[in-house]
């Protein structure tokens, strides 16, 4: 593993220790137990309102973006080898569900809007998955996003124009009435992904 994505491991550990457990729920039984994959020991709020711009240009809410099921990923195009292979194993995720009947959207949301103009995320998006969300928008924005779920970016390389970014690699698994249900790292499979989905989506009755 080189220094880069030694930092990024190691920047993605720090997140998930610092967030503890993602799935505790507050009194009651939990409806979700038979679907998680990691223990709950305690709740942390992730997501949040957000407004960005799409692919075509229009800005867009959370409301609009997350209106179902969805698998939401933080990184950018860029990116020369993580970002790829993750949204790529997202997109056979979402395939495998189609096949089952469920509908999962892919959500990208790019952590370097300098360069990720809403055409360079439409290119992207497009080879990735014909229903992959790409968002971008100013930097403010995106830093208000990024708090919102608490994903780690950091620019590398100063001011040259080939610069790289360092940051988290989880993709969120999100519903627009439960908000966060289940944070998926690298580990995990497409089939991995699918299983687990299929499984919320059975229990909300989707």
């Amino acid at each position: 593993m080189d220094g880069r994505l030694a930092l990024m491991a190691a920047g993605a550990v720090g997140i998930g220790l610092g967030l503890g457990g993602y799935y505790a729920y507050f009194g009651g039984e939990d409806r979700f137990a038979n679907c998680r994959t990691v223990q709950a020991m305690g709740r942390e709020q992730i997501g949040g309102p957000f407004s960005l711009i799409d692919t075509t240009g229009a800005r867009v809410s959370d409301t609009d973006v997350i209106d179902g099921l969805s698998l939401v990923y933080f990184g950018y195009t860029f990116c020369p080898d993580v970002c790829p292979i993750d949204l790529s194993r997202n997109a056979d995720a979402v395939e495998l569900l189609e096949a089952q009947g469920i509908m999962v959207k892919p959500v990208f949301i790019t952590i370097d809007p300098a360069r990720d103009t809403p055409a360079e995320m439409a290119r992207f998006t497009s080879y990735m998955h014909p229903r992959m969300v790409g968002l971008t928008g100013t930097q403010a924005e995106i830093d208000d996003v990024t708090r919102a779920y608490r994903a780690y970016a950091a620019k590398q390389g100063g001011d040259a124009e080939d610069y790289l970014m360092d940051h988290s690699i989880f993709t969120y698994l999100m519903d627009p009435n439960e908000g966060l249900l289940q944070v998926f790292g690298r580990a995990e499979r497409a089939a991995d992904i699918a299983e687990t989905t299929a499984c919320y989506a059975a229990v909300l009755g989707e």
